[in-house]
């Protein structure tokens, strides 16, 4: 049970760590919702999804 339970808390970090990236990003906040929704609604696989093709968060550099 403690597997699963820190299984979980990897998940829940994974997909925090995903929203924010996706709400610092630039694309239209329709996307960002989108987004979000995808991985609220399917975290593993939403987070895969995201990994493979969503926005990323500007990173500042020129």
């Amino acid at each position: 049970m403690e597997i699963a339970g820190l299984g979980g808390l990897i998940v829940l970090g994974l997909d925090i760590w995903a929203i924010i990236s996706i709400l610092g990003s630039s694309v239209s906040t329709g996307k960002k919702v989108l987004w979000s929704l995808l991985i609220l609604v399917l975290p593993i696989l939403g987070f895969i999804i995201w990994l493979i093709a969503g926005p990323r968060a500007e990173t500042g550099r020129a």
